[in-house]
């Protein structure tokens, strides 16, 4: 690209901080920076027309994790881990709800449930360790997080009671971004789209940023591409799709919450007199490690099927548009927030918690200089 004299002037000189990735993470990191120094230079650059990945797609959870999947956690985290990723997503949704407002992310409390299938015994380890698991959280809480309500929803094909967390929340991702965008911008941070990060190199004051479009000089690089994160060298990090659908508006539709089935692997929302319905992962692990914004027929028929056999078995419904979404995650669920070089730090690997945590990272990266 031949940049004038001024673009160059007024975008890429004395960069004080450069943020890669416009999601919830870098945006609250750039935020935090902004706060912390006032007269600093902050640039953040985005290689979409809209932030990439995971922040403008997902499924807008406002959640910490349902029963099977904490009970899963514990398989492969101890105690105290599993305690302190529930507090720092319980931590991270407070950041976000006190930065923006409840009004501004059309924050619900409408709670969490979680439907069981009649083919596994899985109702029956979570019955019997949900007392432990209240007692595990009781210190967040002072109550009790879990219990089980019958079946309110004509739901068929499943276990007539659910799983239900009272404190759980859903909100509207667009209005969440667009508040985030505006809160950056309005603090004099620049935001620069369709720029891709392609390498980057640096000596003992600078880092040299080479991208698809032009290379400049900063004091500090932050990378904050989540999903992303292996296109910069950062090996902890799996891509992981995450395929949506949502449906036309149904009408008298009674389904109001945040729902997920089989330990998480599908969740399903009402929004605008819409089902929202996403998931499927797991029917095909190592073809949804990828950073490929498609979607498959295994899994969007997969979708369709329990929309129609579990969810709306009554009710006439048509799809109305699909998406997709990359995720970042690892063998572990812990979100790495660290420093890579003299001049580089990261904060990604949010593991499909960036509502629940992705304020909190942003926050921590920010800390970390």
């Amino acid at each position: 690209m031949n940049l004038s004299y001024w673009e160059i002037k007024s975008w890429l000189t004395n960069v004080d901080f450069t943020v890669v990735g416009s999601g919830i993470v870098g945006l609250n990191c750039a935020f935090q920076l902004q706060q912390k120094y006032p007269k600093a230079n902050i640039l953040i650059l985005e290689k979409g027309m809209l932030p990439q990945g995971a922040s403008t797609k997902n499924a807008g959870f406002a959640c910490f994790g349902s029963l099977s999947e904490i009970i899963e956690d514990l398989n492969s985290h101890s105690q105290d881990e599993v305690f302190q990723l529930v507090k720092k997503r319980i931590d991270g949704l407070q950041l976000l709800r006190n930065t923006l407002g409840d009004e501004n992310i059309k924050y619900q409390q409408l709670g969490g449930y979680e439907l069981f299938s009649k083919s596994d015994d899985l109702i029956v380890e979570c019955k019997a360790k949900k007392d432990s698991i209240n007692a595990l959280f009781q210190p967040l809480f002072n109550d009790n997080i879990f219990s089980f309500k019958p079946n309110s929803f004509s739901f068929e094909n499943c276990e007539n009671e659910l799983s239900f967390n009272q404190f759980e929340g859903q909100i509207d991702t667009g209005s969440m971004m667009i508040s985030l965008l505006q809160l950056a911008q309005k603090t004099g941070i620049k935001i620069l789209n369709n720029i891709t990060v392609q390498d980057y190199s640096e000596d003992s004051n600078t880092v040299k940023v080479k991208t698809n479009q032009f290379e400049f000089t900063t004091s500090k690089l932050l990378i904050a591409t989540n999903g992303f994160a292996q296109t910069l060298n950062i090996s902890e990090v799996q891509p992981a799709r995450a395929q949506v659908l949502i449906t036309k508006p149904i009408d008298n539709l009674n389904i109001k919450g945040t729902f997920h089935i089989d330990q998480g692997y599908y969740y399903f929302r009402n929004i605008d007199n819409r089902i929202l319905f996403g998931g499927g992962r797991n029917l095909d692990f190592k073809g949804e490690e990828t950073t490929e914004f498609n979607q498959t027929e295994l899994i969007q028929n997969e979708l369709e099927e329990l929309l129609k056999t579990i969810i709306l078995p009554e009710i006439p419904f048509e799809i109305e548009h699909r998406w997709s979404g990359i995720m970042g995650i690892g063998t572990q669920k812990k979100a790495i927030i660290k420093q890579l070089s003299e001049n580089v730090f990261c904060g990604v690997r949010l593991g499909g918690m960036g509502i629940a945590i992705g304020s909190l990272v942003g926050k921590e990266l920010a800390e970390l200089l």
